[in-house]
């Protein structure tokens, strides 16, 4: 029995704490910043297709799309592979019919879904779904991971131990680094917004623009150093790359409404 519950403890201090995204707290704050630059039509459109959820705000439904593992098993299985696109073998150079076969990967499912909200002939409930997708990939998009290598699922797995712990790289940069920080969502907020406008100047968000986010995302994925040499790994590694994941979040936020007020701009 005790070597039972050694082994079992093991195994948790090894189970990634969100394989799918920036975590809770990323997607908020993604969202939040998003909030700040949506134009008055936006976020009137928004409110609207908003009400009756639980918390009907764009942090509120930010983590949707990977609560479906829980809440609609099905959604989540046909569109777990929306969450990212695997480019980093090829130079960081997306092709559709290459890296993402019948439009399941985040550069199409940003494409399609956008697409569905800003149609005023959907119906509501698919405006909306459509809107809860937009709003977590975008981030997701921003994670430099969600558009590395395939060998080793971007990052997944690959093992490491920060301050004794175990975990891995993909789970450390959706938000082991950022937890590590001990700030509350509003600090988090505070310190995010205060980023030169340069930071968080957004791209066209018209198509092809998730093309370029993802590309962009990727060559920061395999850049030297963010794959650690050792497993085990300090806060000098952190103090590195949580600014670029700083930004990343900024980026993320800026991006975001941008696409929201191109969708929803009538």
């Amino acid at each position: 029995m005790t070597r039972f519950l050694c082994a079992l403890l093991i195994a948790l201090l090894v189970l990634p704490a969100d394989a799918l995204a920036w975590g809770r707290l990323g997607h908020r704050l993604v969202a939040a910043l998003a909030w700040d630059d949506l134009t008055p039509t936006a976020r009137a459109q928004i409110a609207k297709l908003l009400e009756g959820e639980a918390d009907p705000t764009l942090p509120g439904i930010a983590s949707w799309a990977d609560e479906l593992r829980e809440h609609d098993p099905d959604l989540g299985k046909r569109t777990s592979k929306w969450h990212y696109v695997n480019i980093a073998e090829d130079d960081c150079h997306y092709e559709q019919v290459k890296h993402c076969a019948n439009g399941d990967c985040v550069v199409e499912a940003i494409r399609t879904q956008t697409a569905i909200l800003a149609d005023k002939t959907r119906t509501k409930a698919e405006r909306l779904q459509a809107l809860k997708f937009v709003v977590h990939f975008i981030g997701d998009v921003h994670q430099p991971l969600h558009a590395g290598y395939a060998h080793d699922k971007g990052g997944n797995d690959v093992q490491v131990n920060l301050d004794g712990r175990g975990t891995n790289l993909h789970s450390l940069w959706d938000s082991g680094m950022i937890n590590a920080a001990g700030l509350e969502e509003a600090q988090w907020l505070q310190r995010l917004r205060a980023m030169p406008l340069a930071v968080a100047m957004a791209r066209d968000p018209l198509p092809p623009a998730s093309v370029a986010w993802a590309e962009d995302s990727c060559r920061i994925a395999v850049r030297p150093g963010l794959y650690p040499p050792k497993a085990v790994i300090g806060d000098d590694y952190v103090q590195t790359w949580r600014p670029i994941a700083e930004i990343q979040l900024r980026r993320g936020g800026a991006q975001l409404a941008a696409t929201l007020n191109a969708a929803l701009a009538r």
